[in-house]
């Protein structure tokens, strides 16, 4: 049995990650060594050329995701990892990408190939202190903010876990009593 007839009868002949049944193709997650069924997907024209295409993204598409990263094939939920993170400034893709759990091995098949899409001239988020912030970080707040919107105040002290950063280097997002917020970086520092 070929890569194709594999994954054709994996995934019921339905694309793994928005599950149309038409214009199917073996789509490789990268970085592929062997191309196999284990590092392979089965996916419509549609996503594949949204995947190759980041201008071309529809938003609205990539709410399927919402399904298929439940999948226990680690191909797909690197592929929906890989697409959460990239529409992470949504905050339902944020939602989903905090509740997506990957192993250790697909955590780090997820990041191999998403560091090639960083470009080199971005500038690094620092926090209040000059050290280097990372997605996935701890900080603390410095001052107490007032949170527009949300009708409370972060208060001092508030250790805010498993930050995302943002396009803006002056910005991370997390979650403070229970509410996504955007924060500042010169009111936090990094939590060692």
């Amino acid at each position: 049995m070929n890569t194709e007839q594999a994954l054709l009868q994996r995934c019921n002949s339905k694309c793994e990650l928005c599950s149309a049944s038409s214009n199917l193709a073996v789509y490789e997650v990268p970085p592929v060594g062997s191309p196999n069924a284990d590092n392979s997907i089965m996916i419509c024209d549609v996503c594949q050329n949204q995947i190759n295409n980041p201008s071309n993204v529809n938003i609205n598409h990539w709410r399927c995701l919402n399904d298929s990263m439940w999948t226990p094939v680690p191909a797909v939920q690197v592929m929906a990892w890989r697409m959460l993170k990239r529409l992470s400034t949504e905050s339902w893709a944020q939602d989903l990408l905090d509740t997506l759990y990957l192993d250790e091995e697909a955590q780090q098949w997820a990041e191999a190939d998403s560091t090639n899409e960083n470009d080199a001239d971005t500038a690094p988020t620092l926090d209040s202190n000059g050290a280097a912030l990372s997605a996935g970080d701890t900080v603390t707040l410095i001052k107490d903010l007032v949170v527009k919107g949300a009708n409370f105040t972060a208060k001092r002290g508030t250790s805010v876990k498993n930050i995302s950063l943002t396009s803006n280097p002056e910005q991370i997002e997390g979650r403070v009593n229970g509410v996504r917020i955007v924060l500042l970086t010169c009111f936090l520092k990094k939590s060692n």
